[in-house]
């Protein structure tokens, strides 16, 4: 199992440590670091991650102050150089609470939790939910997961390419995200592709029923670890 996650602290030193233990970590997947809590929420209104590293004390934002605008949270480990905020972690049911300096032994600790924690809550799709219903022209029509080639976010509203038609959907990506299984990945914030449908890769682009799409920075890592590569 691994997990994707994102560092923000507003002191670089910190999150360089950080993201240096969790690069050594193979089962973690970094996908962005942020100073402050307001960048950090706008990565995650559009995108899922699995666990937040997360500061307390942060000017403008705390930490604390971002889990309270999040509508779902994942799993959260607290870095502070205080204690007294232990109170306040166990409401938001952190899976950790590590002081600063942060030492390897205790950051194993912490992952440990997490991956027990995150193997025990992460959604299984069962055979029965196989398909998603999307709603056009008044009438609800049945998209079986293989049919779906990939997801293309237009603003507004998404399409979804199927290996036959187009479809128009009025809801966002992260919704979408939601409710598809374990063989799609958000591979860029406008791109949402089924892993079994790409044709080839190349730098940062990929390939899927002629269509070149673009492979972020931050999604790369993931793609590369979730193919059956030889």
């Amino acid at each position: 199992m691994s997990l994707t996650c994102i560092i923000v602290d507003d002191e670089l030193m910190a999150r360089n440590a950080l993201q240096r233990m969790c690069e050594q970590h193979e089962a973690l997947s970094v996908v962005g670091t942020f100073a402050s809590a307001a960048p950090a929420l706008n990565y995650l209104a559009e995108h899922s991650v699995d666990l937040i590293w997360l500061d307390v004390e942060m000017p403008d934002l705390s930490g604390f102050g971002l889990l309270e605008q999040l509508s779902s949270i994942p799993l959260v480990v607290l870095t502070t150089s205080k204690t007294e905020y232990a109170y306040d972690a166990y409401q938001y049911q952190v899976t950790d609470y590590l002081k600063k300096p942060i030492t390897l032994p205790r950051f194993k600790i912490a992952v440990e939790r997490a991956l027990e924690l995150g193997a025990r809550n992460r959604p299984t799709v069962s055979q029965d939910r196989q398909e998603i219903y999307i709603k056009t022209d008044g009438r609800y029509i049945r998209l079986p997961f293989d049919t779906i080639a990939y997801i293309e976010n237009m603003g507004d509203y998404v399409k979804i390419f199927t290996t036959t038609q187009t479809y128009i959907v009025y809801a966002t990506m992260k919704y979408i995200e939601e409710k598809l299984g374990p063989q799609f990945l958000r591979v860029h914030r406008s791109y949402i592709v089924h892993l079994g449908k790409i044709v080839d890769i190349e730098e940062n682009t990929l390939v899927i029923q002629n269509k070149v799409i673009p492979i972020s920075r931050a999604n790369k890592s993931e793609l590369m670890n979730r193919l059956n590569l030889l």
